[in-house]
Order: C-alpha cells, then sequence, then structure tokens
C-alpha cells in the first residue's frame, strides 16, 4: 500500500480584489468537473464564496456543541454507522472516483474502502482518549482532552477521498465539527460522502462541504475567526500560504505537503524484485502523490542490470481507459498538469519509455531517465508525474548524500539485504516515512508526516484524535480549610 496524494495548485494563486486586479480575473460561480480520461464534462457544482463560509462556520459551531456533549459510546456508534454506510456504497464512490480523478477502478476501492476503515479505526479512539493524573503536592492534578470546535479540512485533488477521511475522522471522533472544501476539479466524492453521513444519523451541519475556488473559499476559511485548525494537503507554495494567513490568529496547522522521495537499491538487495517494484512505487496514481519514488538510487555496480531489468518492466505497464479493470495507470488530472510535467521532460534525454493512449485525455506515457544531473531540476523538483530518473552511487555514504540532496523529506524506500545498513541509512536518510524492501508509506494506524519542506505535524495513527483537542489542566485542592 503506497497510495497517498497532492496539489491544489489554483490554491497559489492570490486571491480576492488583487487577484482580479493582477490577473484580470474573476472567479467562476460554477466549477466544471472533467473526467480526465476523455475531457468531458462529468458535473458542474456551485462554487462558495466568502459569505457561505462564514454561515458554514456558524452551523458547524452550533452542530459542534451537541455533538460533543454527546456521550463519547454513542459518538462512537454514529461513526461506526457511517462506516458501514460508505462501506455499503464503496463501488459507487470508487466509481465517482474514477470520472472526477481518473483513478484506476481498483484504486478508487481501495481509496473508498480506506474511508470506511478510517472512520472504523477513529471511532475506536473515542472512548479512549483520555487526559492523565499527574502527582501534586496537596490535591489531585488531571488533564483533559477537549475539542477544538470547528475544524477546516482542504482536501486535495490526486487522492480526493482517504485525504478528505484523513482529518475528518479524527476530528469527528475528537468531538469537533468538519467543515471539508475540496480541490476545485475533484469536489464530486466529498458531497456524497456528506450525504452519508446525514443517512448514517450524524447531525446536520456537523460535516459540511464547500467546493469552491481555493483563493476564495479556501482563504475564508483559513482566515475565518471561527475555525481552530485546518489540515491542508497541497504543494508546499501553497502550505506557506495556509500557514502564514493562520498565524495571524495563532491557528493550528497540520501540513501535509510535496515530496521527492528516494527509492535507494544497494548491490546486496534482491535486484530483481527491487527492479519489479520500481514501476508502480511512482506511476501509482500517474505519478500525483507525494510518496512516489521518483529518484531511483541505484549503486553503480549493479546500475546496468538494474536498468535492464527495469526496462520491460516500465514498457508492459499497462495505460488505458481507468474503468477497465486491466489498467495499471490512468491519466493526469487537468492539461494544466500535463504541461508542467511535460515541462520536465526533454524527450531527447535517454531512458526508457512506456505508451499511453493519444488522442482526449490527459496522457502521459510512464517515462525513466538515465544520464541525468543529480542538481537538474527533474532530479530535485516535484514533477508530480509517471516521471523518474535513475541516479548512480557509489558507497553508502553517497547514497545518504544524494537522497538529502532535496529540499523534500516525506517519505522513501531502502532496498539491501543488510539489516546493519538498514538501520543505518533510515536514521541518516532525512524523511519522515521509510520502507526497508518495500514502497509501503501510508496505513490508518501508523503516524504519516513528513521532514523539511514536506510538512508540519503528524496524521493518522494512535496520536490522530488528540492532534484536534486542545489540553486543559484541572487542579482540585484536598487540604481542608485553615483552623
Amino acid at each position: 500500500m503506497s497510495r497517498e496524494h497532492e496539489h491544489e495548485q489554483s490554491y497559489a494563486e492570490p486571491s480576492g480584489e488583487s487577484y482580479e486586479k493582477s490577473y484580470g480575473r474573476s472567479y467562476e460561480s460554477e466549477l466544471q468537473v472533467l473526467n480526465p480520461a476523455t475531457e468531458e464534462v462529468v458535473a458542474t457544482v456551485p462554487a462558495a464564496g466568502a459569505a457561505d463560509v462564514d454561515a458554514a462556520v456558524a452551523r458547524a459551531a452550533r452542530a459542534q456543541v451537541r455533538w460533543a456533549a454527546l456521550a463519547p459510546g454513542d459518538r462512537a456508534r454514529l461513526l461506526r454507522r457511517f462506516a458501514t454506510v460508505v462501506d455499503e456504497h464503496v463501488e459507487e464512490l470508487a466509481q465517482l472516483e474514477v470520472r472526477e480523478a481518473g483513478h484506476t477502478v481498483g484504486n478508487a476501492r481501495w481509496e473508498a474502502g480506506n474511508v470506511r476503515d478510517l472512520l472504523d479505526y477513529a471511532a475506536g479512539g473515542v472512548e479512549r482518549l483520555t487526559g492523565r493524573q499527574i502527582p501534586v503536592a496537596g490535591g489531585l492534578d488531571v488533564t483533559i482532552l477537549e475539542p477544538l470546535g470547528v475544524v477546516g479540512v482542504i482536501a486535495p485533488w490526486n487522492f480526493p477521498l482517504p485525504i478528505a477521511a484523513w482529518g475528518t475522522a479524527p476530528a469527528l471522533a475528537a468531538g469537533n465539527a468538519v467543515i471539508l472544501k475540496p480541490a476545485e476539479t475533484t469536489p464530486l466524492t466529498a458531497l456524497r460522502l456528506a450525504e452519508l453521513a446525514l443517512d448514517a444519523g450524524l447531525p446536520e451541519h456537523l460535516l459540511q462541504v464547500l467546493p469552491g475556488h481555493g483563493p476564495v473559499a479556501g482563504d475564508a476559511l483559513v482566515e475565518h475567526p471561527g475555525v481552530a485548525k485546518i489540515v491542508f494537503t497541497g504543494s508546499t507554495t501553497v502550505g506557506r500560504q495556509v500557514l502564514a494567513k493562520g498565524s495571524a490568529l495563532l491557528k493550528r496547522v497540520t501540513l501535509e505537503l510535496g515530496g521527492k522521495s528516494p527509492n535507494i537499491v544497494f548491490a546486496d538487495a534482491d535486484i530483481e524484485a527491487a527492479a519489479a517494484a520500481a514501476p508502480m512505487a511512482f506511476l501509482d496514481n500517474s505519478g500525483q502523490d507525494c510518496c512516489a519514488r521518483t529518484r531511483i538510487l541505484v549503486q553503480r555496480s549493479v546500475h546496468d542490470r538494474f536498468l535492464e531489468l527495469l526496462a520491460p518492466a516500465i514498457e508492459s505497464v499497462l495505460v488505458g481507459d481507468p474503468a477497465d479493470e486491466r489498467t495499471q495507470m490512468g491519466p493526469l488530472i487537468s492539461d494544466v498538469q500535463l504541461r508542467r510535467v511535460r515541462s520536465y521532460v526533454d524527450t531527447a534525454a535517454p531512458g526508457i519509455r512506456g505508451k499511453a493512449p493519444e488522442g482526449p485525455g490527459f496522457w502521459f506515457p510512464p517515462t525513466v531517465l538515465t544520464g541525468v544531473d543529480p542538481r537538474a531540476r527533474v532530479a530535485v523538483e516535484e514533477v508530480f508525474g509517471p516521471v523518474a530518473v535513475v541516479l548512480p552511487f557509489e558507497d553508502e555514504a553517497e547514497a545518504v548524500a544524494l537522497a538529502n540532496a532535496t529540499d523534500y523529506g516525506l517519505s522513501g524506500s531502502i532496498w539491501t539485504r543488510d539489516v546493519g545498513r538498514a538501520l543505518r541509512v533510515s536514521g541518516a536518510v532525512r524523511a519522515g516515512n521509510l520502507s526497508v524492501n518495500s514502497h509501503s508509506s501510508v496505513r490508518y494506524w501508523t503516524p504519516f508526516g513528513g521532514f523539511k519542506q514536506s510538512g508540519i505535524g503528524r496524521e493518522l495513527g494512535p496520536d490522530a484524535l488528540a492532534a484536534f483537542t486542545e489540553t486543559k489542566n484541572v487542579f482540585i485542592s484536598t487540604e481542608g480549610p485553615a483552623q
């Protein structure tokens, strides 16, 4: 399991009046959703504005008070019911994801199932969200974990369903209300999820979905004084803006941002297994994954052999209709993303290339570049497409140096049979999520997040609920009145 997330590019643009002055454009009142595989219009949905955000926050605040007052067992039962309803609609949600995001149907089913599992896992934490008793003189001291209030979740377009749930499930479990702003290109699954929450019996307005333009609805959510925390997944550029805007109110912020993850293959590894696993480590979701292992670092003594094995594996990847059960890789999300990916690739550069459909759709073939300068843009910047580079290294020290030669530090893989080396390199690589002889990055029961420019804070895992609480300290004196 190595499926993840990213980028709402439009959120990076200036907002409001300054945007219109700078670019001469006003925002549309509707969002048009395209099928990335066909470029056909799937749906149009209203785009929320600042007034809509303000009204939603007021509704959420009222719903949150009632939700937090429920007995923990009752909140847990409602969340489990929500998980059950999602499970009953996994295929529907998956097909929506195929149409709006271009995900292969197998991936989309996994994503919908992941939402179900996240809700179940979070429900199990409701009655275990305990404080502590701290020894003090003269009385009893206890800590209480209280919900923050209203939480804003800004979800990306690359994994719309699961990442929306990463913030939503633990926030609800901890007693908060949630306003979810999906990416402009992928609002449909989020809207359906909110409907399923009501079907499951969750209170009205507890989970609200506000599709909208990032610099309008997104900014309004980040800057609203009634929103206690923002959970944002997207580009590092936009993450910095979210942090800056939220800081004016000392707002809590969790940021899961970009990545340029290494896949380090040592000579003592199972080279056949490493080469076989390498393609989908960066081609899953068409490379639109900030945990994608797009920097393949191979020890020089096995470099040529690795490429010999990698070439047929890349060339055999089936790219096509995401609704076809056989398809391994679908299209990119949009024409904007397609042009971005193309800007990184010199078609005359040496390497390995697979095949992709021609005609309508945002298609780009699986691509591996060789002979690349380690300092080149394609080697150090996040392409966010089906493009990887192979870089040779001599020894362990150089492998670590190359792995760390990027501003990002989200994920990575280490292929070796030497346990000592695996531990040494894991300790030396500056990344939040590492796998040995594997490309796994995300499990809902383990923490996830990055070092350096890959973000702030952690999501998922046993501490997820606590990240949506305030710690209150209460001292109770046991000393009698003075005689």
